[in-house]
């Protein structure tokens, strides 16, 4: 009994050291970032965030372009990811196991692809299509900007949100379902007015894991994006991230712009850490509704 109760308490301790650590990091990075962003803010002030003028050899860190970027990049690849995913989540779960199988692996699949491919596939085969397709329309169009970026943001987060509303899905007492098929609903009232409502948090959980490994890509934005630091106004416009604007100019940046770069960090970790402030909370009243 002994040896039981100390093996319970070493593991006890560990559990609380390791959630210590992790806690520490977290603050550790949080004042840093702080700490490093203080010169970008003193000298840019408000301008950093207002300003959509961003030309570190004139002295300029205005990063409204970034931030609307992000913003509209993030919302149209959800538009778009979030539909296919729960539909592909709906077939999956339906759908006999010699087809159901198959197909899921091949969406689990895409989630292990890196994100330089997505990109370099953005690069070398949709961008040149979008500008092959709507030049025959008279359009003219670089082939970079909002739309490649969101069309493929959209692809990489479409197999996280499937795979996570696929087993929410699952949970789903057989029982409801049955329920409601033996009273005379159709399908999709069965699949809308039961298994959604009834599991409406845990959907939900699925978009905001979507919308956070959206807001950090990284590599494949910066291939399409077009690198333009001013605000969009279009769907055909070029744009940029925060993420992008750090991966493109970490590298060679020094003094007031390294700073700047720092501060642009800091905003995209606000940007989480809200999302997890606000989605938590909801998500918990709406499991215990």
């Amino acid at each position: 009994m002994k040896r039981i109760l100390d093996t319970d308490t070493a593991f006890r301790w560990f559990c609380k050291a390791g959630a210590i650590v992790g806690l520490a990091v977290a603050i550790a990075l949080v004042a840093v970032i702080l700490k490093e962003s203080m010169l970008a803010l003193r000298t840019a002030g408000f301008s950093l965030v207002f300003s959509a003028e961003w030309n570190p050899a004139d002295g300029s860190f205005g990063a409204a372009g970034a931030l609307v970027g992000t913003a509209a990049t993030t919302l149209l690849a959800l538009l778009m990811a979030v539909p296919l995913a729960f539909a592909a989540a709906l077939f999956v779960n339906a759908a006999p196991p010699n087809v159901a199988v198959p197909v899921a692996h091949a969406l689990d699949l895409l989630a292990a692809i890196p994100s330089v491919i997505y990109g370099m596939w953005g690069l070398f085969v949709l961008c040149p299509l979008l500008q092959s397709v709507l030049s025959r329309f008279g359009i003219e169009y670089t082939g970079f900007g909002l739309v490649p970026s969101s069309l493929v943001l959209a692809l990489m987060v479409l197999p996280y949100v499937s795979a996570v509303m696929r087993d929410v899905l699952a949970q789903t007492p057989v029982a409801l379902v049955e329920s409601a098929m033996g009273v005379g609903c159709t399908r999709w009232e069965a699949t809308w007015d039961i298994v959604v409502r009834s599991r409406k948090a845990g959907l939900l959980g699925a978009i905001m894991i979507g919308l956070g490994r959206a807001l950090g890509e990284t590599m494949a934005v910066l291939f399409v994006c077009g690198g333009v630091s001013a605000i969009p106004t279009g769907l055909l416009d070029g744009c940029t991230t925060i993420a992008a604007t750090l991966a493109n100019d970490f590298a060679e940046a020094d003094g007031v712009h390294k700073s700047a770069l720092f501060a642009l960090g800091g905003i995209l970790l606000a940007f989480e850490f809200a999302i997890q402030a606000t989605t938590i909370p909801l998500i918990g009243r709406r499991s215990k509704k």
